[in-house]
């Protein structure tokens, strides 16, 4: 067993993990953030990104054992309690929610992405999100999604209430 600091969602987490532990079963089997999805297990698809030290990462593939006092970032840790982030709004806004298995993942690469470029061009989002696979064929939604939330985040509009969201989207279930 490999002894270490993990910091999820600003919460520090001291575990005890087998050296060859993937992350992605670290955060949903034993933290239980059950956004990050397991697709391909192979890192290909993309579902199973998260941010570690604010840069995307296939959580399939990375070694808990390797990231010893690494701060990571799921898609629970986007907003806080009773608020839903600018991305998750434009999402929902743009129609880039269809069968939702890739959502998390787009959505995390969205936010490293408008971490580092403010106002992407088309071009620019392909790239960033051709590490995610959407089997439904979402992307024209998911570009517009990227449009939209950089429009909000330039507007300082960080978060939504949640309860807001909800009604106006008639939603019943929100990652948390």
């Amino acid at each position: 067993m490999v002894k270490v600091t993990l910091t999820v969602n600003n919460v520090k987490y001291e575990l005890d993990v087998p050296p060859l532990e993937r992350l992605i079963d670290t955060l949903r089997y034993r933290l239980g953030f059950t956004s990050v999805k397991e697709g391909c297990g192979r890192g290909e698809c993309g579902s199973c990104i998260v941010l570690v030290n604010g840069n995307p990462v296939h959580s399939c593939l990375a070694l808990t054992s390797r990231l010893d006092g690494a701060e990571i970032t799921t898609l629970e840790g986007l907003a806080p309690a009773g608020k839903v982030h600018a991305i998750q709004v434009a999402f929902i806004e743009a129609r880039g929610v269809q069968c939702g298995f890739c959502t998390p993942g787009f959505i995390m690469v969205t936010k490293a992405l408008l971490d580092r470029v403010s106002d992407p061009d088309d071009k620019t989002i392909r790239e960033w999100h051709s590490s995610v696979l959407c089997r439904c064929g979402s992307y024209p939604y998911y570009s517009e999604a990227v449009k939209r939330a950089a429009k909000y985040l330039k507007e300082g509009k960080i978060y939504f209430d949640e309860k807001e969201v909800r009604e106006k989207y008639h939603l019943k279930v929100l990652a948390r």
